[in-house]
């Protein structure tokens, strides 16, 4: 779950808006809550970038004098007057600042998006932490998928799909019923070799960010779609067994 200093604290502090006390007392909270650790970079990540981008360059002055060459003489405007000629630059700033605004409006889309995507990848290699714990791995342990998957019924408000996938060197081991960001999810269990692979099962909502690949504190995981479902697919494996597992799991 995603701690609650993210959205009351974490604000204030990244700003310099806390009193000495508060920034002490949540910088304590920092060594013990990799979830405010990760958003907290995430903010300093795209501050940096924002600081750094170069969003309006002036052209040089050697293109001005290759145009003017270029340019046929008749097509060579008269002489305006000093008020016309204000007027057009005025127009030519205005048309600056329209386009340096909507390239900073798509670079800090494009900016949210990653950092979207990294906090939901840090939840669902929490939720694979937990599931590793003794006990927590397991609601229904069964090798078939036809045991597994009428378990879900009645539980969530959807049917999973579940398949074996023993004959590829991914045996089903069980299922759970697990919680990613607010939301109710079918976490699948799957064997690899002497690994655990959780391959966690939602509804696709919209603008459910997370898609691709990665890796995150040592695990990798990846994300798809298919019939209506994200699939996310996590565990410290190689990152090829996940693209294996997502292959199969796409193949009719």
């Amino acid at each position: 779950m995603t701690c609650e200093l993210t959205q009351t604290r974490l604000h204030a502090y990244f700003d310099g808006e806390m009193d000495a006390i508060g920034a002490a007392e949540f910088e304590r909270h920092l060594e013990a809550c990799p979830d405010c650790e990760m958003r907290l970079a995430a903010e300093e990540k795209l501050r940096a970038a924002l600081s750094g981008a170069q969003l309006y360059e002036r052209a040089p002055e050697s293109l001005r004098k290759k145009l003017q060459i270029s340019l046929p003489k008749a097509a060579v405007p008269p002489p305006v007057s000093r008020s016309r000629a204000e007027s057009w630059r005025w127009l030519a700033i205005a048309a600056t600042v329209v386009l340096a605004t909507l390239l900073g409006w798509q670079y800090l889309r494009s900016l949210n998006r990653f950092s979207q995507q990294q906090a939901m990848a840090a939840l669902i290699v929490d939720a694979h932490l937990r599931s590793l714990q003794p006990g927590h791995l397991e609601d229904v342990i069964s090798t078939d998928q036809h045991t597994v998957k009428p378990w879900f019924d009645g539980k969530i408000d959807f049917a999973p799909p579940v398949r074996d996938f023993a004959n590829n060197g991914f045996p089903l081991m069980g299922g759970r019923l697990d919680v990613i960001d607010g939301r109710t999810a079918a976490a699948l269990v799957y064997g690899r070799r002497k690994h655990i692979v959780n391959v966690f099962v939602a509804k696709t909502q919209p603008g459910d960010s997370l898609n691709g690949s990665g890796e995150l504190q040592g695990y990798h995981w990846v994300a798809w779609q298919q019939n209506g479902f994200t699939f996310t697919a996590v565990s410290d494996t190689a990152s090829a067994d996940l693209d294996q597992l997502k292959q199969l799991s796409l193949a009719p």
